[in-house]
């Protein structure tokens, strides 16, 4: 599917609020919606003032809405293969007041447009589809189908294609299914150093890995280092109080925000 096999019209949406109510962000009223990982991805990007930021598969842009409110001084693009998702990702840009400085394109990876092909990043984060082709059966929404389960583009075209776009000392930074975690990390080990891998564990009496933070830098020496796990919920179901910042914007995965210390 081409970038413009679908119409600005095919969606009917309704705002949603991130980041402790902060942030618009315009998501399908059916089918595809953004969950809380886009969120944890953009949580563990550390850019100074000035840096270009690419997100890979934005869908309705909430990692890179969510960064662009977190780090004013960031420039941000997102790229998705799905039109009417770009449509609301502008959308969200334009309300939030960041359209002086996030940007949202229409395209597919293998075959990028002139506005990001020329690469030169500082940071690329992504948060591909889960599933691959022909592991399970895909939703009838077209739409949450193309956003969850891999199409032409393989997880090795993702990582290869951000490894591409960032320029020496750039960081990518990929969050991904847990069990597909050793996979996305032998593959970013054949093109970047300095591996940083952040397992995310649903409770902490384990069960294993739900999700997977892993970041490289590229030109960097070879090696990993895999952190303690970030755990999603307490026993009785809420939020861990780090992670329950991070959602709303008051901590990112270094620590608290000014904002936080100030509360």
């Amino acid at each position: 599917m081409t970038a413009s096999d679908q119409s600005d019209n095919d969606i009917d949406a309704e705002e949603t609020r991130l980041l402790d109510g902060r942030v618009v962000c315009f998501q399908p009223l059916r089918g595809y919606r953004s969950a809380i990982d886009p969120i944890l991805m953009q949580a563990a990007i550390t850019a100074r003032p000035g840096d270009r930021v690419l997100e890979l598969g934005c869908g309705v842009g909430a990692a890179s809405l969510a960064l662009a409110f977190r780090l004013p001084e960031t420039r941000v693009i997102g790229l998705d293969i799905q039109a009417p998702l770009i449509a609301l990702a502008r959308k969200g840009a334009t309300e939030n007041g960041f359209e002086d400085r996030v940007g949202f394109l229409a395209g597919d990876l293998l075959a990028l447009p002139d506005d990001v092909a020329d690469g030169g990043f500082d940071h690329v984060m992504a948060n591909p589809p889960f599933q691959k082709a022909g592991t399970s059966r895909p939703s009838p929404d077209a739409v949450k189908a193309l956003a969850t389960v891999e199409s032409e583009a393989k997880l090795a075209d993702w990582v290869r294609v951000a490894a591409g776009l960032v320029g020496d000392g750039g960081c990518v930074t990929f969050i991904h299914h847990g069990d597909r975690g050793d996979e996305l990390a032998n593959l970013m080990a054949g093109v970047l150093g300095d591996l940083r891998i952040l397992p995310i564990q649903a409770r902490a009496d384990g069960g294993g890995a739900a999700r997977i933070i892993v970041q490289g830098i590229k030109g960097a020496e070879a090696g990993q280092q895999t952190e303690l796990p970030l755990v999603l919920h307490e026993t009785g179901g809420k939020y861990t109080v780090v992670v329950d910042k991070i959602l709303r914007g008051y901590a990112d995965m270094s620590g608290p925000s000014e904002d936080t210390v100030k509360k």
